[in-house]
């Protein structure tokens, strides 16, 4: 068991990348707190070994503070909250980059300085945030908002990194390309075209698939496990030779 014993809270764990990281770190011996603001998503926990469950919007700065406080030791964070918006700079409007950073950025911000000083006392941990290859590494079409919103996230990332990194946190991001998951089927199904939506979405991919949740959740387990602790200020990419 790689990660027996370890204490990991999760978010948006209901489903996606997130609900699959959640099973593998649990069946790794984790004690896997999994949240999402979607509480009925949670339901699919019931009666899975190692995962408790809580709803958690992670826009709310209280509500992330109250919960963490009652975590027992916590050894990994897995940011996974994030949200897609479509759309070049002259579509975006303020909104749309508001509610981007503070999802895809603000939420990790709050999450980690919460849970920091758990992990500080504990001797050190994990922090894991997701980011994705449309972000410093790569600029996709249509995905301004998006795209700038998970670079920073990288800068995020390494700033943490380098901070704590004498102090036994450690610190790392990962870029998924494309995978196929529940919100992409949403955003596919409000083209107006969603099969030529998915074959654009496919033929991005230089190995002609998406990727499966499944497929992202090792790396997942490996940042979080004893395994990578030389690893830290990372950006992992796990996206199916799009950035070759």
């Amino acid at each position: 068991m790689r990660l027996e014993g370890k204490n990991i809270l999760v978010t948006a764990a209901g489903q996606g990348i997130g609900r699959a990281s959640a099973l593998a770190m649990a069946a790794e011996g984790a004690l896997v707190l999994a949240t999402d603001i979607n509480a009925q998503l949670l339901e699919s926990f019931a009666g899975v070994a190692n995962i408790s469950t809580a709803r958690l919007d992670v826009t709310d700065k209280l509500a992330i503070q109250e919960l963490v406080a009652r975590i027992a030791p916590l050894d990994v964070l897995f940011n996974c909250a994030g949200f897609v918006h479509n759309g070049t700079i002259l579509q975006a409007t303020d909104d749309d980059w508001n509610f981007a950073f503070n999802l895809n950025v603000r939420a990790q911000f709050w999450m980690i300085q919460a849970a920091l000083p758990r992990m500080l006392a504990n001797g050190g941990g994990s922090i894991i945030n997701m980011s994705s290859v449309c972000s410093s590494l790569k600029g996709l079409p249509n995905r301004f908002a998006y795209g700038a919103s998970k670079a920073a996230v990288v800068g995020l990332t390494k700033s943490v990194a380098a901070d704590f990194v004498g102090q036994g946190i450690r610190c790392n991001a990962i870029a998924p390309g494309t995978v196929d998951t529940p919100s992409l089927g949403e955003r596919i199904n409000a083209y107006d075209d969603p099969i030529e939506a998915r074959r654009n979405f496919v033929a991005r991919q230089p190995m002609g698939r998406l990727a499966q949740a499944h497929e992202i959740a090792p790396i997942v387990v490996y940042l979080a496990s004893d395994e990578s602790v030389f690893a830290t200020g990372q950006l992992f990419s796990v996206d199916g030779g799009m950035t070759i």
